[in-house]
């Protein structure tokens, strides 16, 4: 790298990192601490009680072989029959509230709304009553990847009836939830498509490249703002909730100066941060001009008629605009981009984009091959956000770290802290963040890495009959975050026991 790219970054990590200056840094007592799962991930019970089967169910269940460690996904961390646990490990670390997802096949089965299945609907009743029981709010996302596969049939996203269909699914779910739920998340990272229904390598696992992916985002991103304005219309007046949407959003920088590198950078934010950011967020709305100019430009010389990112009518796009009351962030790491010289499949979202990401060597590694950190990248998401976005109000959906099964997480608590941090330093730049959001609660399947990418703040013993749930290091360390409401550097305990011991659910040290 050119050391006239260096200095500045070293500037960012510096101010991140607290090396600036002394001054303690403190969460207002407003400020909301939490932890995540979604419903495929923890809950299994794939088809009891009248489940229906998810888009993952078929995936895995017509390719085993695609979970990397042969893990049993169908019982998961088998939530949906520890739910009482799960709420007394939220206790535990005393949080304020759980970012969970329902699993549209538990409340609908075939995924319309015309056959309502009551005992799913009973299992989220319970889980919503057993979290207010100790004061722990609810937040709920409505879809977290397991879309139903009678509706995947049909086209499932690339289908524009979709959005139709995912409203009909949250007017049932705010009719019998929406009394108690004050958080909800409609969609959970509209950049799923892109390895869904363009590379085709996660469920339902349909290679369509260069079309597939954007016919997906289009209608994702309709479909959140159809249930947004749904819940505006019918429901916040009466329950006065907030609602939003997770987007993966991570901070990406050149790799040095080169001007090259630069506008590479510029084109993957676009593509990767202001395709889902500006629809909404953006006082001219639809999606950004460039991504429009390079798709239609890419479009045109590889023989298509028309581009292939669909357009955006003028009702849609007054739809989108405004259709938010947060952002939710889900981040976990940072890149370093430069143009590709790779040969990528035409035509492709790689190919549109056309760049090369890497690392920085010094940047700690997790699990996860994917996965480094750099807290000083969410400092400079955030800044971006407020810069571009006139100051929105955002929620940390996700932030988490993988690991091995170790109880002992040190890796994930040097992370954990690292990232408050720059946090705290981005609060105090002015952005306006409701909450953090800890992925994950408990170790849950990763997917197509099955549980050998462990992210929780609790390990689950898989192996064992009732799914043995134990705190490592970072649970007892998040809990001393939010008690303290500061980020301390050193402090360790001297065990891992964490137990509750008063009536509201709080947890002392």
């Amino acid at each position: 790298m050119e050391l006239i790219f260096l200095f500045p970054l070293f500037i960012s990590l510096a101010v991140v990192s607290g090396w600036s200056d002394n001054k303690v840094r403190t969460f207002k007592k407003d400020f909301l601490f939490g932890a995540a799962s979604s419903a495929y991930q923890v809950e299994g019970a794939w088809d009891a009680d009248g489940k229906g089967e998810s888009i993952w169910d078929r995936y895995f269940h017509s390719n085993p072989e695609l979970v990397a460690d042969n893990s049993d996904v169908d019982t998961a961390a088998d939530s949906y029959h520890n739910y009482e646990r799960d709420v007394e490990m939220l206790r535990e670390l005393g949080v304020d509230y759980y970012r969970f997802s329902i699993a549209w096949t538990r409340i609908l089965p075939t995924g319309r709304s015309h056959n309502i299945n009551e005992k799913g609907v009973q299992y989220y009743n319970n889980l919503i009553d057993e979290l207010l029981k100790y004061n722990i709010q609810p937040m709920v996302t409505l879809y977290h990847f397991d879309l139903p596969q009678k509706l995947q049939d049909l086209g499932g996203w690339t289908n524009p009836l979709i959005v139709g269909w995912f409203e009909d699914y949250a007017r049932v779910v705010f009719e019998k939830f929406a009394d108690r739920v004050k958080y909800w998340v409609t969609v959970n990272q509209p950049s799923s498509c892109v390895m869904a229904y363009g590379e085709g390598v996660i469920a339902p696992g349909v290679v369509f490249n260069g079309v597939g992916e954007y016919l997906c985002i289009k209608n994702m991103l309709l479909a959140h703002a159809a249930a947004y304005r749904l819940y505006e219309k019918e429901y916040k007046k009466k329950y006065k909730g907030s609602v939003g949407i997770a987007l993966e959003l991570n901070w990406s920088d050149p790799i040095n100066n080169k001007t090259a590198n630069v506008e590479a950078t510029d084109r993957y934010k676009q593509f990767t941060l202001d395709l889902y950011l500006h629809p909404i967020w953006s006082k001219q709305g639809d999606f950004p001009s460039l991504v429009k100019e390079v798709i239609a430009k890419k479009s045109r010389e590889q023989g298509f008629k028309r581009s292939r990112l669909p357009v955006l009518s003028s009702e849609e796009k007054q739809m989108l605009k405004g259709s938010a009351d947060f952002i939710g962030i889900n981040h976990y790491t940072t890149n370093l981009v430069k143009p590709s010289k790779a040969q990528y499949i035409v035509p492709s979202f790689n190919d549109d984009v056309g760049v090369e990401l890497s690392y920085r060597k010094d940047w700690m590694q997790a699990k996860s091959p994917w996965l480094r950190s750099a807290p000083y990248g969410l400092y400079k998401l955030c800044l971006y956000i407020n810069k571009h976005y006139d100051y929105p109000k955002v929620f940390i959906t996700e932030h988490g770290w993988s690991t091995s099964q170790a109880l002992w997480d040190n890796s994930r608590v040097e992370n954990l802290r690292g990232y408050l941090k720059a946090l705290l330093f981005a609060i105090e730049d002015g952005t306006e963040v409701i909450g953090y959001t800890a992925w994950s609660l408990m170790d849950n399947v990763e997917w197509n890495a099955g549980v050998s990418e462990r992210f929780g703040l609790y390990e689950v013993d898989f192996d064992s009959k009732e799914k043995t749930r134990t705190a490592r290091l970072s649970a007892l360390v998040y809990k001393r975050i939010i008690e303290k409401r500061i980020v301390e550097s050193d402090w360790t305990p001297t065990n891992l026991d964490i137990n509750i011991s008063n009536k509201e659910g709080r947890v002392e040290l």
